[in-house]
């Protein structure tokens, strides 16, 4: 340690320690908080130039629709610009008792709570529910969200294999008949754009006395009747004790709530932490998910071009020699298997007008990284093509299909 770290405090050596971004940045690989100038939509402005975005949760491409837009204004006009305080005391307006009335009826529950952010929710409902004796049940590539709500809590946090239904039962079998499990999962993994096994941890579930909590984040607006997600789609509402879902993917704005009976609404708007002590969500928001709920049951077509968007830009990537995981969904992980080729591809990319997000090391292990690559329901056939185009000479060009290869004869 040289004399000048020597005299710095630990809070200051820790800071000045950190320097992978600065590494990433001197090698011109760095692809995070790239800034972007224009509204989200399937085609962005970067530095000026237009980039062809296929790295956005915006699933419907509502973010920029003129009834949405028309909502956030009215109801500026009308109620300001924020509401000063939380829900529990000065922050309620009729417009949020309003969206919860139209959330609750969409995923088909009695009750629903809004929270600022999805990520809220997950803070305030998995950590009020379970107590010291109980236990938070979780797949191992849940949401970060999820993992951090169960470390608030009092209770016992176990996990099971992504998705490895003998390994939630084990995990089952090992907690008291009589106290709360709470088996949270994500509905559609992010990363992953596969879904859960909901059927078969429903069973489990009745067997062994469990609560079930779907976090529908990337599921509400792709799966289901009308978008109203994985717990519909699998014809199992009733069964599912909690449905949470988020207003930054295809609800187009910010914010989030939780769907269940009343009893549980009634709980959680006077324990939920992350409700009572943050301020609400502007009325703006409020009003465009609202008008977005409305326009997403008027025109189912928009997830059916969605899903027809998916089956295209699918067949194209394994046509192009793409691995592509398991997923079944509008998220597409595009495997590399390797850091530093998964931000090479990104930074080409978008050198070449074609913006994806870099999934690395710790969110997943290195030999496992990939480019998330995510449709939108206005994206063209056109845009497609020409993304897999891209995307693949760029595979080509540095290697990454010759390490499929050698990974395949190993």
């Amino acid at each position: 340690m040289s004399t000048s770290q020597h005299n710095m405090s630990p809070f200051k050596q820790k800071m000045s320690a950190y320097n992978l971004p600065q590494q990433l940045q001197g090698m011109g690989l760095y692809p995070f908080f790239r800034t972007i100038e224009s509204e989200q939509d399937t085609v962005v402005k970067i530095d000026g130039k237009d980039i062809l975005m296929f790295g956005s949760n915006s699933y419907l491409g509502l973010t920029n629709h003129p009834i949405l837009k028309e909502a956030s204004i009215k109801a500026i006009e009308k109620y300001g610009s924020g509401c000063a305080g939380s829900r529990f005391l000065n922050g309620t307006l009729d417009i949020h008792l309003e969206l919860e009335e139209k959330l609750a009826n969409y995923v088909g529950k009695p009750g629903a709570l809004v929270f600022s952010t999805g990520f809220q929710v997950n803070l305030g409902v998995i950590s009020s529910i379970p107590g010291r004796h109980d236990y938070i049940i979780m797949d191992d590539l849940d949401h970060a969200c999820i993992i951090d709500g169960a470390r608030l809590s009092f209770a016992k946090t176990l996990k099971y294999a992504h998705n490895d239904m003998d390994a939630l039962e084990k995990v089952l079998s090992r907690c008291e008949y009589d106290k709360i499990k709470l088996i949270a999962i994500d509905g559609v993994f992010s990363m992953e754009g596969d879904i859960a096994n909901l059927p078969k941890i429903v069973e489990l579930a009745e067997k062994y006395n469990a609560s079930i909590m779907v976090d529908d984040a990337h599921g509400l607006g792709v799966l289901g009747q009308n978008g109203s997600g994985t717990s519909n789609h699998f014809g199992l509402t009733d069964k599912v004790d909690l449905i949470m879902g988020t207003f930054s993917k295809s609800l187009a704005s910010i914010g989030g709530f939780i769907a269940a009976d009343l009893d549980t609404i009634n709980y959680l708007k006077h324990n939920a932490r992350s409700l009572i002590f943050s301020a609400s969500i502007a009325p703006a928001n409020a009003a465009s998910v609202i008008a977005a709920v409305d326009l997403i049951q008027k025109e189912p077509e928009r997830i059916q071009r969605l899903w027809d968007n998916t089956h295209y830009a699918m067949a194209a990537l394994k046509k192009a020699g793409f691995d592509t995981g398991h997923s079944v969904t509008p998220i597409i992980p595009i495997l590399i298997r390797d850091d530093y080729k998964t931000f090479q591809l990104t930074k080409i990319a978008l050198e070449r007008g074609i913006f994806v997000n870099p999934v690395v090391s710790p969110a997943v292990p290195s030999t496992s990284s990939l480019i998330r690559y995510s449709l939108m329901a206005t994206h063209t056939t056109a845009q497609i093509d020409e993304s897999v185009a891209v995307l693949s000479q760029i595979a080509t060009e540095i290697g990454v299909f010759d390490q499929q290869e050698s990974t395949v004869h190993k």
